[in-house]
């Protein structure tokens, strides 16, 4: 019976090349002070072997892994997925990979589980993409010398944080609708726990009081466009309502539906602004006025971020925005008039 092929090693690619072991040792770090004939020479003798070096001996000698830790909560969500898109793609483009640990129940002790997992992993840097009231509990600890960028939060006194401007959006949104000559905006909002909600409906509120304008009590969802028409049925039941300000795309496709369902006219009966700008946007019916989201932003944002501060050896702290952008599309009009 044939063993199991051993592992080309270091040494076997100095014989063949005819060097040091130390010489093939500063070519596979890249080391610059090598001869580029012998440096060719000793390329073409791992190629010929298969030499791979071994990355994690190289990391442990460095004190650098090139791995960036990703802790979140879901992968159900459209931000959540295409700002973890974004930070594989600008972390590769880097030379780092990612390790990704969902935390499957929002708790602190699967926060601290997951923070802990991540220090036995051993990574040089964690992008949180979480509630920020989770990490402020005290038995939280950071793995040793790891730089931290939350994302999505308001944790700026203590973290580096990156996150969309939620209220420029939502202004853009109740300006845009207020525009058109309704009266108010109603609101259907995200969870209570979620911050990306709370800032929308907050800056919801605070656009219409700085207009004058009446606050309707929000609607509450929870992201899925199931809550969406839901909560669209107890709207479409209030002749007044004449638009709506959905805190995330998938709720006003749930929304659309309900107003279909109970004979609201979109949008020449009820106006629908949603949050996002999701791919689908555009196709549903009728397509959708929308605030887009620069997730490729953010996620670029949070790796340029944690590796400034790995390669200053510095901790950040502050907030960074990035702007949105009102996308309008068919499902907003001007209100009916009234007879």
């Amino acid at each position: 019976m044939q063993g199991r092929k051993r592992r080309v090693s270091m040494a076997d690619v100095a014989r063949l090349a005819g060097v040091s072991s130390q010489t093939v040792s500063r070519v596979s770090n890249g080391h610059p002070g090598v001869v580029e004939a012998t440096r060719e020479q000793v390329l073409a003798a791992m190629r010929e072997l298969g030499y791979r070096p071994n990355s994690a001996a190289r990391a442990l000698k460095r004190g650098e892994f090139r791995t960036i830790g990703v802790i979140l909560f879901t992968l159900s969500t459209t931000g959540n997925v295409r700002t973890l898109e974004a930070i594989a793609t600008s972390a590769a483009q880097e030379g780092y990979a990612i390790t990704l640990l969902p935390v499957a129940v929002p708790t602190h002790d699967e926060v601290r589980g997951a923070f802990h997992r991540l220090g036995e992993l051993a990574v040089d840097a964690v992008i949180a993409i979480m509630e920020v009231h989770l990490l402020d509990a005290a038995t939280v600890s950071l793995p040793p010398a790891a730089q931290v960028i939350v994302v999505d939060s308001d944790a700026g006194d203590r973290y580096s944080v990156v996150d969309t401007d939620q209220a420029m959006g939502t202004r853009e949104a109740v300006r845009h609708l207020l525009g058109l000559g309704h009266r108010t905006v109603w609101h259907l909002a995200g969870p209570e726990e979620s911050f990306a909600a709370q800032r929308r409906a907050d800056a919801w509120r605070a656009t219409l009081a700085a207009a004058g304008r009446e606050v309707p009590p929000p609607v509450r969802g929870d992201w899925s466009a199931e809550s969406g028409y839901r909560a669209g049925l107890l709207l479409a039941g209030d002749p007044a309502c004449t638009a709506v300000f959905a805190a995330n795309d998938q709720m006003a496709l749930g929304l659309l539906r309900a107003l279909r369902e109970k004979g609201r006219s979109v949008p020449d009966e009820v106006s629908v602004v949603g949050f996002d700008d999701i791919p689908e946007a555009a196709s549903f019916v009728p397509p959708l006025t929308t605030i887009h989201q620069d997730f490729a932003a953010v996620g670029r944002l949070c790796v340029e971020g944690v590796l400034r501060q790995i390669r200053t050896e510095s901790a950040e702290r502050g907030t960074t925005l990035v702007p949105t952008r009102l996308v309008v599309r068919d499902s907003t009009a001007a209100p009916p008039r009234l007879t």
